[in-house]
């Protein structure tokens, strides 16, 4: 259900959260997030994920108006002009669509081992600062059947507003463990026979295509610059690398997800 109001400004104090989309962190720390986008938004409503509002231009209301009376809650929607919403933003908003949603309870470590079934197929990230590329390693594990995403402590929120769009709203279906150590997250799940892969370009000896996926196993992704820290390194049971050639050291984090992910459901598929 919803109930719609048209506006002219952004002075009700409802709106707080779209006058303060730059201020992320006060957003998590109330535990909320926003969407933009129309196939987000859109997604966010189909979710279970808790929905405050919504703000648009008259004519999606109409486009979502079945997805808005299906909400088991009230949500509120405000109305304005796509030229008044783009100052929000600073910038044209091809689609002007963007709604504030609750970010959920997340699982445990030991929450999610427990839900997933076998083989487990899981990601962990280490020092991730771009929020579009969190969002893009959510989308890949969605698209290539990861059970999980872990964020280590360096990682940047998968809330904020970039990698929730970068996600395409798959966020709203990937579990997401937020652990405090990613070091002690990838111990936990060695001693409960899950094999902690890191992806490394430069690892010695072994390539993607002689790794084992078929069994229990967490692939670990690097920041976009320095790749994985040596401790997090140190902490997984093997490595693996994508052979490239000499003049190319390492691929973005959501390519190499996509390139790892792939060859771990070929495995699989042959199980």
């Amino acid at each position: 259900m919803y109930r719609a109001q048209e506006i002219e400004s952004f002075d009700l104090p409802e709106l707080q959260p779209y006058r303060t989309m730059r201020r992320q962190h006060e957003h998590r720390q109330q535990g909320i997030f926003v969407a933009e986008g129309e196939k987000v938004v859109r997604r966010l409503l189909e979710s279970s994920f808790g929905v405050v509002s919504v703000l648009l231009p008259e004519k999606w209301l109409r486009d979502l108006d079945p997805l808005l009376r299906a909400r088991p809650e009230e949500v509120q929607v405000f109305v304005a002009e796509k030229a008044l919403l783009e100052t929000l933003t600073g910038f044209s908003m091809y689609q002007g669509l963007l709604a504030v949603g609750k970010v959920p309870p997340l699982p445990t470590l030991e929450e999610m081992v427990a839900r997933s079934p076998q083989p487990r197929l899981l990601v962990a990230a280490d020092g991730l600062s771009s929020a579009e590329n969190l969002g893009a390693l959510v989308r890949n594990c969605a698209a290539f059947n990861a059970q999980s995403l872990i964020v280590g402590e360096t990682c940047s929120s998968p809330f904020l507003r970039r990698a929730v769009r970068s996600s395409m709203g798959t966020i709203f279906q990937m579990p997401i463990v937020e652990t405090p150590s990613l070091i002690q997250a990838l111990r936990s799940l060695r001693e409960r026979g899950i094999r902690c892969i890191a992806a490394h370009p430069h690892a010695d000896g072994q390539t993607l295509s002689q790794a084992s996926f078929t069994g229990d196993c967490c692939i670990v992704f690097g920041s976009e610059g320095y790749g994985l820290s040596q401790a997090v390194l140190a902490a997984c049971d093997e490595a693996a690398a994508i052979p490239m050639p000499d003049a190319v050291d390492s691929l973005n984090v959501g390519s190499a997800a996509a390139v790892f992910l792939y060859e771990a459901n070929r495995q699989r598929s042959r199980m």
